[in-house]
């Protein structure tokens, strides 16, 4: 039987596709692709070319230094409510853009008492830092120089005052004071400073006692470390900062030690002094105005107090006669659960006026978070952790980095902002929640 019917047509042949040319690569064409660079053999080179925020410092640090160390440094006071609500406030801040405003090279310096520095950055005063890397305060000093930066030596540091001075020779250098019942030893310190060519006084007032800072207790951290087993475990994990304590000058309250004012005190004599001890002597519960006085008729110079969070207290103290205030809340170090600064310093600005001037301290970790300062009315920020990091990191060469990143955000927000200067953030350019 014959089967009829249409036959399937067929399927329609799909288009050629054009062969694709092909050729030999050449080599001066993979040059411009590859782009090798050539592998950093010095280990702490390597890290710090890797850390590309301060962020990546910290966690170099975590590496590289023992544990009770990094802890004292990234630790704060109690449930360290404090520390994060400073960081929280910085991270809820939002910046608005001026576009079609074409910024090449930003302008980032600006006037600190009526001098000009290379941005809005201070280098906070920070204790015990030779523990963290054994070149200390003498390496952050001949950062901050280089820089154009000023630099605030400890009370509590382990470099004196003369140390700093011939350390970076043309810096300028701030001293951090704690005001102590001892006038002798308060005069003796002023002296030091003043003839070391130091231009500014910062007197810390939120330090009336100790801190509680849980992880350093369960650390057992003591200045210089106790030789405990669990020290010495410690100790041994780390070689390279072992090494460099043993084979260094030891580590001690260096404009403290051997002074006429501290002999007996407190149980405070000769070189190895620890931290509970100095504190019995340098934390004044009886702090006042009266102090405060005292110290202005006995500073020719500038002075700064740090520790500001009221408004109140910002007038009080400017009208005692301080130059200024620095609004700060110790890092979260001492009293948990007080304010964020940057919710506190357009009230405190308010309140002094245009003329006072106005430094920004704790939780500054970006150059974002200078920028949002300028914008509510501080004329510069304070950095103590964030170079600290780079401290613990590479020596002067992490502190080195650690202003290089903050620089480099801080432009690089101020092009994208579309501002040409730092003189030029206004209260407009950020919002807040």
């Amino acid at each position: 039987m014959t089967v009829t019917g249409t036959q399937p047509q067929a399927a329609s042949a799909a288009p050629k596709r054009p062969r694709v040319a092909r050729q030999r690569p050449r080599w001066t064409e993979l040059r411009e692709v590859l782009r090798l660079r050539r592998p950093t053999l010095n280990p702490v080179e390597r890290r710090l070319g890797a850390a590309l925020t301060i962020g990546d410092l910290r966690a170099v640090a975590v590496r590289t230094t023992p544990r009770a160390v990094f802890d004292y440094v990234d630790g704060a006071a109690d449930a360290e409510l404090t520390a994060r609500r400073n960081r929280a406030a910085f991270a809820a801040v939002e910046l608005v853009p001026e576009y079609l405003s074409p910024v090449d090279h930003p302008d980032l310096s600006t006037r600190l008492f009526g001098r000009e520095i290379a941005m809005p950055l201070v280098f906070a005063p920070t204790g015990y830092t030779r523990m963290m890397h054994h070149e200390g305060e003498a390496a952050v000093a001949r950062v901050a120089a280089r820089h154009g930066l000023p630099y605030t030596l400890s009370t509590v540091g382990t470099s004196t005052v003369e140390d700093v001075a011939a350390a970076a020779p043309g810096g300028e250098h701030w001293f951090q004071l704690y005001l102590t019942r001892n006038e002798r030893l308060n005069a003796e310190l002023l002296d030091r400073a003043l003839a070391a060519g130091f231009t500014t006084v910062v007197l810390t007032v939120d330090t009336p006692v100790a801190g509680r800072h849980p992880k350093d207790m369960r650390n057992g951290l003591t200045i210089p470390p106790s030789l405990t087993l669990r020290t010495l475990f410690g100790m041994a994990r780390y070689p390279s900062w072992a090494l460099n304590k043993l084979t260094t000058a030891p580590i001690t309250f260096a404009s403290l030690t051997g002074m006429s004012g501290t002999s007996g005190a407190s149980g405070m004599t000769g070189d190895t002094i620890d931290a509970v001890r100095v504190a019995d002597v340098v934390f004044e519960p009886t702090l006042s105005y009266e102090h405060l006085a005292w110290l202005r008729a006995h500073w020719p110079h500038r002075l700064l107090v740090k520790g500001i969070l009221s408004p109140r207290d910002a007038r009080r103290v400017v009208e005692a006669g301080a130059d200024g205030v620095i609004v700060s809340n110790h890092g979260g170090r001492q009293l948990d659960r007080t304010p964020a600064t940057l919710t506190v310093l357009p009230e405190i600005r308010e309140e002094l006026g245009p003329d006072a001037t106005v430094i920004l301290d704790s939780g500054v970790t970006h150059g974002q978070d200078i920028l949002a300062a300028r914008a509510l009315g501080a004329d510069a920020v304070m950095i103590g952790r964030a170079y600290l990091y780079g401290l613990m990191a590479g020596g002067e060469r992490g502190v080195e980095r650690a202003v290089t990143i903050l620089r480099e955000e801080y432009a690089r927000s101020l092009q994208l902002l579309g501002l040409k200067a730092s003189e030029a953030i206004a209260r407009h350019h950020l919002r807040m929640p």
